[in-house]
């Protein structure tokens, strides 16, 4: 009789006390992953699968350091540079920011061949934030742009020698820089993506929109050398904003640490609105 006295005691005292329908059903229903988990699993296998077709890494590592002896060939003696400033000099850093814009489209393609082969209609029966995703392609993205770079800058230092003669503090913030431009442009190709969904269409959209405004900057000519038409492009094109902060930096100008702030400020404003364009267009129906 003591025995279920106490027993009563202790269901009213809450020490033995049964859970409730509702917390029962809580407890057992999975609340899914941190974020930051999620992004680490999605980031982890869009990078295995860039890395599991050899050919593509082969060829994606090969393209920038390609182009950038090409041009070095094509146009070396057909511009002045300052003492001391080769054309090799003055076209690597415009390189490694055309390297950031081609990896920034890769991104954009990637995504609409997830679109495609049904991995994203997989993922979204799941609890996964959907920027997540968007998120983990971005940040696949500045992995190879980051890994391309420090290739070039390698072969650029074997091949010239002095690419480092400032030390590392240029060359690392020009790479920074670039991965900036990287991460901005990504999610413009991500909400490209998203809208577009063929990855054909949006590789010409990328060339056809890229290729004049890389040959109408500063990338491979001063703007002074440039044709008036294409000199007016090249005033307002953003890639020239880009490509001189990285040749500021790179070549530590005095005084140009002016021209690194409206590389940032529309970088940040290019990430923004792709940001949002890109989780708008993501929630489409497949």
């Amino acid at each position: 009789m003591s025995e279920l006295v106490s027993g009563e005691e202790g269901l009213v005292s809450g020490r033995h006390r049964w859970p409730a329908r509702n917390e029962t059903a809580r407890s057992q229903t999975w609340q899914g992953s941190s974020v930051f988990t999620q992004v680490k699993v999605l980031t982890r296998r869009a990078v295995l699968e860039f890395l599991s077709d050899p050919r593509s890494v082969l060829l994606g590592m090969l393209q920038p350091v390609v182009i950038l002896f090409l041009m070095t060939g094509m146009f070396g003696r057909s511009a002045h540079f300052p003492h001391g400033i080769t054309f090799f000099d003055y076209v690597l850093p415009a390189v490694l920011v055309d390297n950031a814009v081609q990896t920034s489209l890769q991104s954009g393609v990637g995504l609409v061949e997830d679109l495609k082969n049904g991995i994203v209609a997989r993922l979204r029966s799941l609890p996964i934030l959907p920027s997540s995703m968007l998120i983990a392609r971005c940040i696949t993205s500045l992995i190879r742009c980051a890994l391309q770079g420090l290739i070039m800058l390698t072969l650029a230092q074997i091949t010239h020698g002095d690419v480092l003669r400032g030390g590392l503090a240029g060359p690392t913030v020009s790479l920074g820089l670039t991965l900036l431009l990287a991460w901005s442009l990504g999610w413009v190709f991500l909400a490209a993506g998203v809208w577009i969904r063929r990855a054909e269409t949006l590789q010409n959209l990328g060339f056809m929109v890229l290729l004049p405004l890389m040959f109408a900057s500063s990338a491979y000519l001063p703007v002074r050398e440039l044709p008036s038409v294409l000199r007016v492009v090249a005033y307002v094109n953003p890639l020239t904003y880009a490509i001189n902060a990285t040749r500021t930096v790179f070549f530590h100008t005095p005084g140009g640490t002016g021209a690194i702030l409206p590389a940032v400020l529309l970088s940040l404003v290019l990430a923004a609105a792709g940001a949002f364009g890109a989780v708008v267009g993501f929630r489409r129906p497949l």
